[in-house]
């Protein structure tokens, strides 16, 4: 599974778990990154190191990599190609138009929904004569050869499509990962903090524990970011 495919499917995952009639309608980016699948809630999930990681795999999922959504309008999506083929893409382009939005096309938010069907092949294997590996086998042999519990199978797997969105990946997390991405962590060194008592600054590198704001538009921004989100503003280096 590669970066935007995790990334896809994660925001598969948050819409269909807060509302599930967004997944098939345009979504405005803004909402994407503010409060579907903020960076800051949603990296370790994804797998992504900084914000400019996260942004970058957004861009590339914008851009039309993998042909999971369908960005419009179209002339934007160039843009967006455009800079992920550049040699120093600027992710400020993600906020440099309004009124972007996403479509999540439908062929690959089935295959999200439901991950298991996913693996299973399209097709049957051909044989060297052209014909599918079943065409030989007779109808009396399909029976015989189906399991006698079948039946009870197909009705587990006729449940709500949304329960297959708990396997995500590949495997799945394990409970002690589980435990720890609940864990609440310093916003600057990233190490757990005290779940006992009101922590209002790290007992590892002293830090206190209020995100930063940008000191133009007084937005929160995240620790280590060059610019803020909201204005574009130039931060404080660290």
């Amino acid at each position: 599974m590669t970066d935007v495919e995790r990334f896809f499917r994660r925001l598969v995952a948050n819409l269909a778990a807060s509302d599930p009639a967004r997944l098939h309608h345009p979504i405005p980016l803004d909402d994407i990154q503010q409060s579907i699948i903020p960076y800051r809630a949603n990296r370790r999930a994804l797998d992504v190191e900084t914000s400019e990681d996260y942004e970058m795999v957004l861009l590339r999922l914008c851009a039309g990599e993998g042909d999971l959504v369908r960005t419009e309008p179209e002339e934007v999506r160039t843009e967006f190609a455009a800079e992920v083929e550049s040699a120093n893409p600027d992710l400020d382009v993600l906020r440099r138009f309004e009124g972007v939005v996403v479509s999540l096309r439908s062929e690959p938010l089935a295959r999200a929904l439901d991950p298991v069907a996913d693996r299973v092949p399209a097709t049957a294997p051909r044989t060297d004569d052209g014909a599918s590996g079943d065409s030989e086998i007779g109808g009396d042999e399909l029976d015989d050869a189906e399991d006698p519990g079948s039946e009870d199978s197909s009705e587990d797997a006729s449940g709500d499509p949304l329960e297959a969105l708990e396997v995500l990946d590949d495997e799945p997390l394990p409970d002690e990962e589980a435990d720890e991405a609940d864990e609440p962590r310093c916003l600057y060194c990233g190490d757990a903090l005290p779940t006992d008592r009101p922590v209002r600054f790290c007992p590892h590198c002293g830090q206190r524990q209020t995100p930063p704001e940008c000191p133009r538009c007084h937005g929160e921004v995240d620790p280590g970011w060059r610019h803020c989100v909201n204005c574009g503003a130039a931060l404080a280096a660290g």
